[in-house]
């Protein structure tokens, strides 16, 4: 070229003389030739080099040619794209300034494939700014960033962009729109944006970005009706379409339309594509009909993983666990690959002992899917489900990673196997590590506050979870009734109750037995007729509650009638639980021949449960012959348990039998029975205040002792007399009362009126059920003192207000 430079300025010296201009006109127009020839031919190259992933020697190529135009920048800057070089096709895009929309447009896809959306958003904006017209392929891979990872603010922008620039009739850019709003959870936009485009309602990717829009976004139905509508359209469905409507299908159900899509697959010739095949095993099997999944497993050409998963998944959805285990063998045997979705299927298995854990934990090891979160969030469940919680924690220390499923499994297998403080104590450990919770394990947490009475930390636990802003669920919300109804709480049990917009038998049950536990036994018959009017129907637990509470309120004609009623009507045969209650109404009115002849008659062996009703019943009306048949059963069931050695040993001191109570205790010396010492309990500025009988180890204990002498002297002017047959000692009267005014619920009521403000609720927990003196005291500390009394023992509630209990002093 520099001749030809130098030929032209040495012709400018020259006369014109027409000869000589003719001559020079072709040897410039073969000189162009040459170097258009030069261009095209190195362009090629270049193209070459790049598309066969040969970055570099492209580069050199590149780097050598005398002349480019844009086709060679282009080129090379998609070949730095298409290996994933993206920093150095940025760095040939800065130095490039005659850069169109093509190069952007290049770039922009490249980012966007590679998962750099932040900087390919960043590239569309840039590219604005040059007042570059972005193509219908830019504003398509665009968009799919945004499908993918949910971008909606952005995906708007985007949309925004299209119809001021009037690419809103382009079917290409409109099916992205539709695709990214119905990813993202706005089908309702998606379906206006699909109503809109009249020009072309054949496009099937259309079809199929509403259909799986739908699916995915839980509305199976309606993914179902536009199927059938895009059907009747006449529009072919392919190997994408298929497997969002078999997902549908799977998600209600419909067994039966996804048997008429099966065809529709077959017909179109789809049957042999492994994605069509894998949803239509994976439809079978959520559906129960495993036999046609495994004939459709059986008949693809090449083993699926995903399809294996499926039908092991389906097996033991629907309790076949031996079916599965053969299947994971069969599937081991083949050498098919093992992913991390197999194992946790497995693992269930495990939970019901259908094959060893310890085994299938050593195949996870062996197999290197140990760090796996997915499996390492079943081994924890499966542990703490089969109570091997030392082993669950381990697995959990183990883990890598932890997200909120992996805390929610260790958290509801302590609280599941009564371990409740633990579980507190490792959900506060979560929420320090800033996982935040979800409504399952905000379930179990409450669960656990509602075992251990803690209200205080229940409503901590309520309060983040409405300033999470997660939508409640029927579990968090049947938590919370719950939790509130067994904390004595029941005004915000009824706040959260008249909330809801669905409920199911375990909302009203715990309505029910939290009335009944609070002292408010016709309430919860009240609530049973509500529940059965609402068209609910009761289950087993439900009529413990009622049973409970009419033993608890003196309701024995009730108590028959509902007892019956199970039997006969709802056809749900009595537990040692109803005949416990039964046998409790019974005892607890003076009935003690009926409690006799219900016992006597019962379908079912007693058990603990029972015989404990019994002796309670004895203790009360001291029937002492009973109560020894009741305790001697007792003490073959659960040698080990004290409860029925204080209580006959109390019998025999109310009785004033002296020797044969403290043959008793020797007895439970003997045994090395140690019985669990009365200890109450009470919250004040978040700190738990415990006392035992006679305790002096409190800081305040001048001033409590001091109070107590104080509320003696005041509730004896107001007509208390000490019930000395809950003195079981063996010494003088004054005696008797210096050990009944120190029991462990008068220590902490007398702390309870010291540290709490005047007129304030004071509210007591204790471990043990109340005794006859300490429950007559409290009537009168709260009419001499004004005070609501809320005391919690071990069996109920009692609410004391102006001298009166809950209870009706029927306890």
């Amino acid at each position: 070229m520099r001749k030809l430079d130098s030929k032209v300025v040495a012709f400018s010296y020259f006369p014109c003389h027409p000869f000589k201009l003719m001559s020079f006109l072709r040897f410039i127009h073969a000189s162009i030739g040459d170097s258009y020839q030069s261009i095209l031919h190195s362009n090629q190259l270049l193209n070459g080099l790049s598309k066969s992933g040969r970055t570099d020697d492209a580069r050199k190529v590149f780097d050598k040619m005398p002349k480019r135009d844009e086709y060679t920048w282009n080129t090379m800057i998609y070949g730095y794209v298409n290996v994933g070089r993206l920093v150095e096709a940025r760095e040939l895009l800065n130095g490039f300034s005659g850069r169109s929309s093509i190069t952007w447009s290049s770039l922009i896809s490249g980012y966007c494939r590679f998962g750099c959306e932040a900087e390919a958003f960043r590239l569309f904006r840039s590219m604005r700014l040059e007042d570059q017209k972005p193509s219908q392929y830019t504003l398509g891979s665009i968009l799919r960033v945004c499908s993918a990872l949910c971008l909606i603010q952005n995906g708007k922008m985007i949309h925004g962009y299209v119809v001021k620039n009037g690419f809103e009739s382009n079917v290409y850019v409109v099916t992205g729109l539709v695709d990214m709003y119905a990813k993202c959870r706005h089908v309702s936009e998606a379906e206006i944006l699909f109503k809109g485009l009249a020009f072309d309602k054949g496009n099937h990717v259309l079809w199929t970005a509403m259909v799986t829009g739908y699916a995915q976004n839980g509305d199976s139905h309606k993914a179902i009706e536009f199927f059938c509508y895009m059907h009747a359209e006449g529009v072919e469905s392919n190997q994408f379409t298929f497997p969002s409507i078999l997902t549908a299908c799977s998600a209600v159900s419909a067994h039966c339309f996804g048997e008429q899509v099966h065809g529709c697959i077959l017909r179109s010739g789809f049957g042999c594509n492994v994605y069509v095949q894998s949803a239509l095993v994976d439809m079978y099997a959520k559906c129960g009909d495993l036999s046609n999944a495994k004939r459709v497993l059986e008949n693809m050409d090449a083993d699926d993983v995903v399809s294996w998963n499926s039908i092991i998944v389906g097996c033991v959805r629907h309790g076949f666990e031996e079916e599965a285990l053969q299947l994971f063998k069969k599937m081991h045997a083949r050498n098919i690959k093992i992913d991390d979705y197999t194992f946790p299927s497995v693992l269930n298995c495990c939970i019901i002992g259908s094959i060893d854990a310890k085994s299938v934990h050593c195949l996870v090891i062996k197999t290197g899917f140990e760090n796996f979160m997915l499996v390492g969030n079943a081994l924890v469940d499966m542990y703490a489900k089969t109570g091997e919680l030392t082993c669950a924690y381990a697995v959990f220390e183990r883990m890598r990673d932890k997200d909120v499923i992996s805390w929610t499994s260790l958290v509801t297998g302590y609280a599941q196997n009564g371990s409740h403080v633990e579980s507190l104590m490792i959900f506060c450990d979560m929420r320090v590590a800033g996982v935040s919770p979800d409504q399952f394990i905000v379930a179990s947490i409450l669960s656990a506050c509602a075992e251990l009475t803690l209200l205080e930390f229940g409503k901590q636990v309520h309060s983040d979870f409405i300033k999470s802003g997660l939508r409640s669920s029927l579990s968090a919300d049947n938590s919370l009734v719950t939790m509130y109804a067994k904390c004595g709480s029941l005004d915000d049990a009824d706040a959260i109750f008249d909330s809801m917009h669905v409920r199911d038998v375990i909302t009203w049950t715990a309505l029910i037995v939290g009335y009944a536990q609070n002292g408010k036994g016709r309430h919860s018959l009240r609530f049973y007729d509500a529940m059965v009017s609402s068209g609910t129907k009761p289950d087993f637990i439900t009529f413990i509650g009622l049973l409970f509470a009419c033993s608890h309120a003196g309701l024995v004609d009730e108590g028959r009638t509902y007892f019956h009623q199970m039997k006969n009507i709802y056809a749900i045969e009595p537990g040692p639980e109803h005949y416990a209650c039964m046998i409790d109404l019974f005892g607890r009115s003076g009935k003690l021949d009926e409690a006799k002849e219900i016992l006597n008659q019962m379908d079912v062996k007693p058990d603990a449960t029972v015989w404990k009703a019994l002796l309670a019943a004895c203790r009360v009306h001291g029937n002492l012959e009973l109560g020894e048949r009741a305790a001697t059963n007792l003490f073959e069931l659960e040698p080990m348990n004290a409860m029925p050695y204080v209580m006959l040993s109390n019998m025999y001191s109310a009785a004033r039998k002296w020797d044969d109570a403290a043959k008793i205790r020797r007895l439970m010396k003997s045994k090395g029975i140690v019985k669990e010492p009365g200890c109450s309990w009470i919250e004040m500025n978040s700190r738990v205040h415990t006392f035992i009988s006679e305790d002096r180890g409190h800081p305040r204990e001048a001033e409590i002792y001091s109070k107590i002498d104080e509320i003696i002297i005041r509730i004896k002017e107001a007509g208390y007399v000490p019930d000395m047959n809950f003195s079981l000692h063996d010494m003088d009267r004054e005696g008797m009362e210096v050990s009944l005014a120190y029991h462990s619920e008068k220590l902490a009521v007398a702390f309870g009126l010291l540290a709490s403000p005047p007129g304030a609720p004071i509210r007591i927990y204790k471990n043990l059920r109340v005794c006859g003196d300490c429950h007559s005291a409290m009537k009168y500390i709260s009419g001499v003192f004004s005070r609501h009394i809320i005391l919690r023992d071990s069996n109920c509630f009692h609410h004391f207000r102006e001298g009166k209990c809950s209870c009706g002093d029927y306890w």
